[in-house]
């Protein structure tokens, strides 16, 4: 029982601990996870996964992968496949296939691997999967366009993928290797029915039981979690391994319905997922023998450099033919295909199962299938970002801003963050206030930032934060409240109650962060613009320190800081006062001369 905890604890402590660490020092999560996993396992020996699980293992995993494809599939929405649709049908399809011939070809070649050995292995390293690349696409934010293809393809290449092995796996078992062709087809139309239909009926039922309130609100993220294990394993007892399909479609139907309000689900997901994350990759990179690896020569380097120059380019050529999708996206969608937990967990049942069948080469497949994954983790992990940026199709840090009201004293603080290189954008129901901001040449939209249909009418690419500027205190705590999901907690903000004691009348989870200054009220900022007070931007130098700044406007108000890496730092009435240092802008404003 010690080991069995202390290993459980080291799990957890070591997965969150690499996930922070990896966004600290801006490095993929997936590299630290594995590093850490492999330290902990074959290196010290302190954490066994196979010991500490046993036979319970891999329904764990396959349980956890369940529920991260679930939460995957609340991420997708149909609208996102209106430009996009008909390449990541072609990826799933043309491409997988295209990665199963490519791959096992080259197995038989280079590895020298037994026919069926090789098929089997071409079937477990096709997947890719959101544990890997979901990720990797929050480190590299790459374009809309591409991020939408890349996160649809990873989430629904892994159910098939999966069914594809297994009936390979079935197909070889039996004696019926040349089967195979009308067995995948048979099995894959199976999955198809089984996983659609069932998954269907469980996002149905969740809906049902949400629009109807007969789940009262604590129960309802552990129902749902309930209810994707359930979909998850009768699926999977009527046709094997369609689990994964039932709850990727019971993700995507939910995601996609406009009954009930799934917000509370999906957050919750979210959490869950980091932590399961977290725990598979250290139990993946944790079973690691250093034994697996003794084998494994100079042609396995060589099969691994085929999947990554050879077979992942050749099959997004063939899935983007004639589809408008610009070269550049073709080279970054080429080397963004890291493999995760599904391969692992499958080649490692299989690879088992085989070599006590007596199938030649069965004992390189789990081997070979550990290197894969740790060769496309390291080499995309390692190089999405750089070719994304070469290939000018990194989002660069969202510094821009979201700002919820348009009155004088706010179009000219957005014109004067706009004219130092930073996108705004601004809304506000009434046309007059529009009418003015456009007028200075801001972006700006008549709507109201709490309307259910405001994410789909906004462009808010490049923009980082929201600032509710509005004159009512609730309507500034409801927007920030509406965008937590959109932007990070950090980067909410809202101006100061007007009113005392109005600020202790709400919970502090219920309010972004105060701006400016405890003084500094809607009323307070608008009563100095329009007693002459201006924005205006001073670029601090040797000449003109802060100091000489702060005696020549004595009752300037820092609104903003821009540092000498060209970042837009808000300063809110909880921050000290900056102290800016030659090389750096500030933002203020200052009362008439």
């Amino acid at each position: 029982m010690p080991n069995s905890l202390s290993g459980i604890a080291g799990i957890i402590i070591l997965g969150v601990v690499a996930q922070w660490i990896a966004w600290r020092i801006k490095l993929p999560s997936i590299l630290l996870l594995l590093v850490f996993g492999f330290v902990a396992g074959p290196v010290t020996g302190f954490i066994r996964p196979g010991m500490i699980f046993g036979e319970s293992l891999f329904p764990i995993v396959s349980l956890s992968v369940a529920l991260i494809l679930f939460e995957g599939g609340l991420s997708l929405k149909f609208r996102e496949l209106r430009a996009t649709g008909s390449v990541v049908q072609r990826l799933i399809s043309v491409g997988a296939l295209v990665t199963w011939f490519l791959t096992s070809v080259f197995a038989v070649y280079i590895l020298r691997m037994d026919a069926a050995a090789s098929v089997l292995l071409g079937a477990i390293t096709m997947v890719t999967g959101p544990t890997v690349v979901i990720p990797l696409l929050r480190l590299v934010r790459p374009k809309d366009r591409v991020a939408s293809m890349l996160k649809w393809e990873g989430i629904l290449i892994d159910p098939i993928g999966a069914v594809l092995a297994v009936l390979v796996f079935e197909a070889i078992i039996a004696g019926r290797f040349h089967d195979v062709p009308s067995m995948v087809a048979a099995g894959i139309l199976n999955m198809l029915f089984t996983g659609t239909l069932i998954g269907g009926a469980g996002a149905l039922a969740i809906v049902f039981f949400l629009r109807y309130y007969l789940i009262p609100d604590f129960l309802q993220s552990p129902v749902t979690l309930m209810s994707v294990v359930a979909v998850f394993t009768a699926s999977n007892l009527i046709q094997a391994e369609s689990g994964l399909l039932a709850v990727t479609v019971m993700g995507i139907a939910l995601a996609n319905q406009n009954f009930v309000a799934i917000k509370h689900i999906i957050e919750f997901k979210e959490n869950l997922r980091v932590l399961l994350l977290a725990v598979l990759f250290i139990i993946l990179s944790a079973r690691l023998q250093l034994s697996d690896f003794q084998a494994l020569g100079l042609k396995s380097l060589v099969f691994l450099a085929g999947i990554i120059l050879i077979v992942r380019p050749a099959a997004v050529l063939v899935s983007t033919l004639g589809s408008g999708i610009t070269w550049r996206e073709r080279i970054f969608m080429s080397f963004v295909a890291p493999r995760g937990i599904v391969a692992a967990s499958v080649a490692s049942v299989f690879a088992l199962q085989l070599a006590e069948a007596g199938l030649p080469g069965a004992n390189a497949i789990a081997s070979v299938t550990f290197l894969v994954i740790i060769g496309t983790v390291i080499v995309y992990g390692l190089g999405a970002s750089v070719l994304a940026r070469l290939l000018n199709l990194a989002q660069p840090s969202p510094q821009g801003m979201f700002i919820v009201g348009a009155y004088p004293w706010t179009i000219a603080l957005a014109s004067s963050v706009r004219e130092s290189g930073f996108k705004v954008v601004m809304i506000d129901t009434n046309w007059g206030n529009i009418n003015a901001a456009r007028m200075a040449g801001l972006q700006a939209y008549y709507g109201s930032a709490l309307s259910e249909t405001i994410l789909q009418e906004l462009d808010l690419e490049g923009i980082g934060r929201i600032l509710a500027l509005t004159p009512n205190y609730g309507i500034n705590s409801l927007a920030v409240l509406r965008f937590n999901d959109v932007f990070d907690r950090s980067e909410l903000y809202q101006l100061y109650p007007g009113k005392k004691g109005e600020k202790e009348l709400v919970s502090k989870h219920l309010h972004g962060r105060f701006l400016f200054g405890p003084d500094m009220t809607f009323e307070e900022l608008s009563e100095r613009f329009a007693n002459g007070a201006a924005i205006k931007k001073t670029n601090i130098t040797e000449q003109f320190d802060y100091a000489t700044f702060k005696e020549r406007y004595r009752t300037a108000v820092p609104l903003f800081l821009i540092t000498e890496k060209g970042e837009l730092q808000i300063l809110t009435a909880a921050d000290k006062q900056p102290e800016p240092v030659p090389g750096q802008s500030i933002i203020s404003l200052v009362a008439p001369e």
